[in-house]
């Protein structure tokens, strides 16, 4: 089952990023979840999951950034899921094919089919691997004097830049 507009929405952001750079800089400022205040002057609080997700997404567009917003157990295409990789269809294919990665093929169809929790659940993966084998070069070059910093104070700064 490929993609719908009602399962998937794919949302540019403005042209104008002064007021997502506003709207930015407010939610780095609240602490606690927002509220919505509807034209009635109706006030309802976010959870908040909603409130960290509208985090994000205000982060990525005001950085210029599109933005998808799809159910977890969304079913992609493989050129749908290479494209959520950023990756070409003939590496994810390789990654599928080699067990990286689960994927279904119809029964009486020859095309895979790939659920978004398994590419999420795979880009997490391949995230923390990353990290980890620069943590181990890093670890190793202090170990060489490469650095005069220790491996402790070189990582926690590591983790400081990742995150900024």
């Amino acid at each position: 089952m490929a993609a719908t507009a009602a399962q998937m929405q794919t949302t540019l952001p403005p042209e104008d990023h002064e007021a997502m750079l506003d709207l930015s800089r407010f939610l780095g400022q609240v602490a606690e979840p927002a509220a919505l205040v509807g034209p009635d002057g109706q006030t309802v609080g976010l959870p908040a999951e909603v409130h960290r997700v509208l985090m994000d997404v205000v982060r990525a567009m005001s950085q210029g950034r599109a933005i998808t917003v799809a159910p977890v157990d969304q079913v992609l295409t493989t050129q749908e899921a290479a494209d959520f990789l950023g990756i070409s269809r003939p590496t994810l294919v390789k990654l599928l094919e080699s067990g990286r990665i689960p994927y279904e093929r119809p029964a009486a169809g020859r095309h895979r089919r790939v659920r978004l929790a398994d590419i999420v659940a795979y880009q997490q993966q391949s995230a923390q691997e990353r990290s980890g084998t620069l943590d181990a070069m890093t670890r190793e070059a202090v170990d060489l004097g490469l650095y005069e910093d220790t491996a402790a104070d070189y990582t926690a700064a590591l983790r400081r830049a990742r995150k900024g």
